[in-house]
């Protein structure tokens, strides 16, 4: 990644296990898109539960050129659940939009008219021009 990685939390100690799976999960993104510029995780821990217990919610923000992708994934009683379910929505996004890019590409053959047509019209310059 071109920016580092920011790992943030609230209302919970991560652990170094949990954010070394973020952490790991984050640089896998990097095998689909290798010109992400930064990525931001957010874990929170909003309140307990008295039925369900702590639920977690992971929120993570990655830009790319020219987008910004955000996955928030819902609460979770298991805070290693969250972080998947969190980084497989902003996988499938990165996804999206790397399959976006590739079908805007010009094709090879297209940008070699073009050249030749600025070639050819750059040759056809008038010598000499009357004032």
């Amino acid at each position: 990644m071109k920016l580092p990685l920011q790992v943030s939390s609230r209302n919970i100690y991560l652990s170094q296990a949990a954010e070394n799976a973020i952490i790991g999960k984050a640089e896998k993104l990097e095998t689909f898109y290798n010109h992400i510029m930064g990525c931001r995780v957010h874990v929170e821990a909003p309140h307990r539960h008295k039925h369900q217990g702590v639920l977690y919610n992971v929120r993570i923000d990655m830009t790319v050129p020219g987008a910004e992708l955000v996955a928030k994934r819902g609460a979770h009683s298991d805070l290693y659940v969250a972080i998947r379910d969190a980084f497989d929505a902003v996988r499938r996004q990165l996804q999206e939009y790397v399959r976006k890019q590739r079908d805007k590409k010009v094709p090879r053959e297209e940008l070699e008219q073009r050249a030749k047509f600025l070639e050819e019209s750059t040759m056809q310059a008038p010598d000499k021009v009357d004032p």
